[in-house]
């Protein structure tokens, strides 16, 4: 049982050593987002700590993502072991050189807690670089099916793939949503779709972007409204998948929009996407960067949807600890070795950590937990909601463990009164205030969480 205690903040936030640190650090490291220096051998649990000594009940959790909670016994364990020390001190070229223990570190971990029905993994070392490697794999695959299996490339491809042209560079695209966030990177960069600082300046592939559902609230006053939403939504993915410039050979969608601002759709939208997919040959790729690993009462936010066939990739990072995508079709592996490569291919010291996690969440059922404490924590910020109608609107994330959200007047005044009070909370979107508490946030933490946030929302009236 997580040990609940009060916060205690006795500084300005940011502190005076907080911003000391900061501005010693921002000589050559740029510290322009930093909200404050923690002291991390002081954080324990669901409390960070920063290096002024304030200490806050952490309902952000580092963007979502630490699992387990801040210094976790079998977490350190695993980081001291022999296991940890050999991949840490030898880190190998995985797809060259894999440990003796690599086949029994991923079944043992990652592959405990697959997607049902992908049981093959491709490690990587962040989200974006999962989802790069999931487009390259759609990509692969859908020329694999066009030229038929076991052709081998012709000499204009090879000769003509060096100079970035037709036939070996086709012109290929994967389909987006409105609102999306999936990475920085260039291909995934072309997919993000939700704030304009992360894309100005930099060069995009022209790929189709379909509008995701904006759902109306309360969801039960709105059943009909939002129903034609979706259908809108899911006739224009089909428009954009047989009427774009080139083929679509994939549709990447978060189960819910999470940098976008914590939007949600219905499980018949989902299906719908995935008949679609099935009905015009485009692989779905199902992004659980920031759903996955529990949060949502569930260990993969896909399974609410109850699929009629699983998705064709999955791909995960920020609470797994380490980063890849799960897929169950052995025809996305690529004909050639080294098509799917780098040198490190992952990293082996995070996929031990990884391994770790998945036993804790397991042997103490964290994910059911969540659930259970997110149906409590959702009816009081309900009942705080009917008290202030104004700056609570909107609330999300019923029947969704902790992931719970709603839309505020101005969400970043309200997050810097939150920390005031002892309270780290993070925000997404244009106003809206999202809760990303780790699994092991219990009962006991919800009255910290929902009297800190009545005084914000009083301050900020």
């Amino acid at each position: 049982m997580a040990r609940t205690i009060q916060t205690s903040v006795v500084t300005e936030v940011p502190g005076p050593q907080s911003k000391a640190a900061t501005k010693k650090l921002d000589t050559f490291f740029d510290s322009r987002a930093v909200h404050f220096v923690v002291d991390y051998e002081k954080s324990s649990g669901n409390y960070i700590v920063d290096v002024d000594g304030n200490k806050y009940l952490d309902v952000y959790s580092q963007i979502a993502s630490i699992p387990v909670g801040y210094n976790n016994p079998a977490l350190v364990a695993a980081a001291q072991s022999p296991l940890m020390v050999a991949a840490l001190v030898n880190r190998p070229a995985i797809g060259n050189f894999p440990s003796r223990d690599w086949h029994d570190i991923l079944k043992d971990g990652l592959l405990r807690v697959a997607p049902k029905g992908l049981d093959h993994i491709f490690t990587a070392q962040s989200g974006s670089e999962a989802n790069e490697l999931a487009f390259k794999a759609s990509f692969m695959f859908y020329r694999r099916k066009e030229r038929g299996h076991g052709v081998e490339w012709t000499d204009e491809e090879i000769k003509s793939c060096l100079d970035n042209a037709k036939p070996g560079s086709p012109d290929l695209a994967v389909l987006s949503f409105a609102n999306s966030f999936h990475g920085r990177g260039f291909g995934s960069l072309s997919t993000t779709r939700s704030k304009a600082v992360h894309k100005l300046d930099i060069p995009s592939f022209k790929w189709p972007q379909a509008p995701f559902p904006a759902l109306k609230y309360p969801l039960d006053k709105h059943v009909e409204e939002n129903a034609a939403e979706e259908q809108r939504c899911l006739d224009e993915v089909e428009r954009q998948i047989t009427s774009w410039h080139c083929p679509v050979a994939a549709l990447i969608v978060e189960p819910i929009q999470s940098e976008g601002g914590d939007n949600h759709a219905s499980a018949v939208f989902f299906q719908g996407l995935r008949d679609l997919t099935k009905k015009h040959g485009v692989v779905m790729i199902v992004d659980e960067v920031q759903t996955g690993f529990g949060a949502t009462g569930k260990f993969w936010a896909h399974e609410h949807w109850n699929l009629t066939s699983p998705p064709d990739i999955v791909t995960f990072s920020k609470k797994a600890q380490t980063a890849g995508y799960f897929f169950g079709d052995r025809m996305l592996i690529p004909d050639k070795a080294y098509r799917q490569f780098n040198t490190w291919m992952g990293d082996p010291a995070r996929a031990v950590l990884s391994k770790a996690v998945v036993g804790e969440i397991l042997e103490k059922n964290l994910v059911e937990e969540c659930a259970r404490v997110g149906d409590a924590l959702y009816a009081e910020l309900g009942k705080l909601a009917q008290k202030h109608p104004q700056h609570i609107r909107n609330l999300r994330g019923k029947g969704y463990g902790t992931y719970i959200s709603f839309d505020t007047k101005d969400s970043a005044a309200l997050v810097r009164s939150m920390k005031e009070l002892g309270v780290n909370v993070g925000t997404c979107g244009v106003q809206t205030v999202r809760l990303r508490p780790m699994l092991i946030f219990e009962e006991s933490h919800i009255p910290i969480l929902i009297t800190a946030l009545d005084k914000a929302l009083s301050l900020n009236r």
